[in-house]
């Protein structure tokens, strides 16, 4: 466990730095190495850093703390999918995911330990939120995963989707930090614009990217097109109902000029029909969206949803192509260690 009265030196800046070297009477360069150890080789202790005396690692120990994740249990997919089960400082689990494919790896992580939205049919959405995860967690789970990748494959990350546990707009402050330091020259030098955050649906927060002029992209997990359905599988929708979110998107999309991308998971005889179809590309069509991912369902342990067969989820996906949407089946992996889209539960 972490000693909290002493201040987590990650939450410093690199002149906050600078001026403990100096008080301290050390070469301000010192604060430059440093810096680099948390931020562009990922050092988990302060013993790490081997270019510093054994002494000024020692002083670093007593006056502050460097509270990493670290690795609890790894699990390989047959498609090459890898899940990680982090443990933060204060023993808590957050899980993350790289999933490779042959244009790209994509690191999907978590914004929050558990999940406060209860959507039905997500494994995380029956877990409580304990607490959010502070940017340099966030951070942590996309270095810890970079590394696998590059021990798995020789390559860095290509893409980071904001698609694990919690919801993002719920940790605004933490979310955007993260993104600053992973896209940061400093730090990953990461394009913003492989970045993508997905809400539940948070109004408010889409709009507040919007003013904030972020450069990352957004998805929206709708997957139902009316307030009916949405109500029903998704409590959020009480508060933020399809039509707030389409004048939100309208409003993010003004100010940024970003790409939205919608998320849509099918469930046999819930959401799959033509009508339904019809209902989600009227949606499309007041958004200036990119694209509509349609999701296979994974099933988990608590929930009634099935998925449907393959032929209904054909025969939808060819309806909103002859409407001109510009659509894609999303394939699910890593489903056989739990590790794909909403399975993720802490297994």
């Amino acid at each position: 466990m972490a000693n909290t009265a002493l201040k987590n030196i990650r939450h410093l800046s690199l002149e906050e730095i600078e001026r403990y070297f100096e008080e301290l009477g050390e070469k301000k360069f010192r604060a430059r190495q440093v810096y680099e150890w948390l931020w562009l080789k990922n050092a988990m202790s302060f013993a790490d850093m081997t270019n510093l005396s054994k002494d000024l690692r020692q002083k670093l120990g007593e006056t502050f703390v460097l509270p990493a994740l670290t690795i609890n249990t790894v699990q390989h997919s047959e498609d090459g999918t890898i899940k990680s089960r982090f443990q933060t400082h204060d023993g808590h689990f957050v899980e993350g995911v790289m999933i490779p494919t042959t244009s790209r790896f994509t690191a999907c992580v978590s914004s929050q330990i558990g999940c406060s939205l209860s959507c039905k049919f997500c494994a995380t959405g029956y877990i409580d939120r304990k607490r959010n995860l502070e940017f340099d967690e966030i951070f942590d789970q996309v270095a810890l995963i970079n590394r696998q990748c590059e021990e798995a494959h020789g390559k860095k990350l290509s893409n980071i989707v904001f698609m694990g546990m919690g919801e993002p707009l719920l940790n605004y402050k933490n979310v955007l930090k993260a993104i600053e330091k992973i896209t940061s020259p400093n730090a990953m030098a990461m394009s913003p614009k492989r970045i993508t955050v997905s809400t539940a649906g948070v109004a408010k927060g889409i709009r507040q990217l919007g003013d904030n002029k972020v450069k990352f992209k957004l998805a929206l997990s709708l997957h139902a097109a009316n307030d009916a359905k949405r109500h029903e599988i998704m409590p959020i929708n009480d508060s933020n109902n399809i039509k707030s979110l389409v004048d939100a998107l309208n409003y993010f999309y003004k100010q940024t000029g970003n790409e939205i991308t919608f998320e849509y998971i099918l469930f046999n005889n819930f959401n799959d029909s033509l009508q339904d179809a019809d209902e989600l590309i009227k949606i499309y069509r007041q958004v200036p969206a990119d694209l509509i991912n349609i999701i296979e369902y994974n099933p988990i342990d608590f929930a009634r949803f099935e998925k449907p067969d393959e032929m209904k989820v054909q025969a939808f996906m060819q309806y909103l192509e002859k409407h001109r949407v510009n659509v894609r089946l999303r394939r699910s992996r890593g489903k056989d260690i739990d590790a794909a889209c909403g399975q993720l539960a802490n297994k």
